[in-house]
């Protein structure tokens, strides 16, 4: 499930539920365990994912909120048209960045990073 991909990028390959909302809780404790200073970026992805509920975007913005506190970016990645289709009638697609899959997120993330 989740792997540190780098010093500072958490990579997480989701899967549907059942295993979803705990896959997404475990991201949040890794990232609320982690000191602020060294709080990872996050990279989530979706290709396993056919589907997501109120619980599992309420998950999704308290990592983006946690993520926003430390300075640091979520991506998403690798989103199947039903759960795009959720993003876009919620407005979520306004509200988290995506990217085609996992190879364009972190290197989005690192040439973020590099110019920061």
């Amino acid at each position: 499930m989740a792997i540190d991909w780098s010093d500072n990028i958490l990579l997480a390959n989701l899967s549907d539920e059942p295993a979803l909302s705990e896959e997404l809780s475990l991201v949040i404790d890794k990232i609320n365990d982690a000191e602020s200073a060294e709080s990872p970026h996050a990279v989530l992805d979706f290709r396993s994912v056919s589907y997501v509920n109120s619980s599992n975007i309420a998950q999704l913005l308290r990592l983006q909120k946690v993520l926003g506190e430390g300075a640091r970016q979520l991506r998403i990645c690798g989103v199947s048209d039903e759960v795009w289709s959720v993003m876009l009638v919620t407005g979520l697609d306004k509200v988290f960045k995506f990217a085609p899959d996992t190879m364009t997120a972190l290197a989005g993330l690192q040439l973020d990073d590099a110019s920061s």
